[in-house]
């Protein structure tokens, strides 16, 4: 009988020790996997900042008027600050970001780029009113979110709310100039 509880004892302290390891092995590792949703819009975050990067280098090209420039500019520097910020969670969190834009921020930037003067000024400022918008929209689903990422998509709100705002005033400047 006595050996059978020295057994017992055993095998509970090998338990207990597992226990702690796994514990222990899980506050080591990286911010933890991410859910699905998380991912994706990581995911997207990162697409994201590739395309506004390349359409703020096409508006500084291809713009006609000094505003277009202007924001074109900014758009390459907030995005390009944000993209790395977006990279290091993704490297924190034990994923790998996307190398480039998706399909359809490749087709739009495709189609900017046939355009020129104020054709290229007032399709661009309304396709980043659209754009924003959007993000604008994502970003503060997922701050709310409480997951990962929500302090993350809370503090980049205010950058794309002040690109909104910047792409809005041009393009009304576009629509009053036809």
């Amino acid at each position: 009988m006595q050996n059978y509880r020295m057994i017992a004892l055993a095998f509970a302290a090998a338990f207990a020790l597992a226990g702690v390891n796994a514990a222990a092995q899980t506050m080591n590792a990286p911010r933890g996997t991410l859910a699905g949703a998380d991912q994706s819009f990581l995911n997207e975050a990162v697409e994201s900042d590739l395309a506004e990067i390349q359409m703020g280098k096409l508006a500084q090209q291809k713009g006609q008027s000094q505003g277009v420039k202007d924001f074109g500019q900014m758009l390459e520097q907030d995005h390009s600050q944000h993209l790395q910020k977006a990279k290091q969670e993704a490297q924190q969190l034990g994923m790998t970001p996307p190398s480039e834009p998706n399909a359809k921020q490749k087709k739009m930037y495709d189609q900017m780029s046939k355009l020129s003067g104020p054709q290229f000024d007032g399709q661009f400022a309304q396709e980043m009113v659209t754009d924003h918008k959007e993000d604008i929209s994502k970003f503060e689903k997922q701050a709310k979110s409480k997951g990962p990422l929500a302090d993350f998509a809370q503090q980049t709100i205010p950058t794309l709310q002040k690109h909104l705002q910047t792409a809005e005033s041009l393009s009304g400047q576009q629509r009053s100039q036809r």
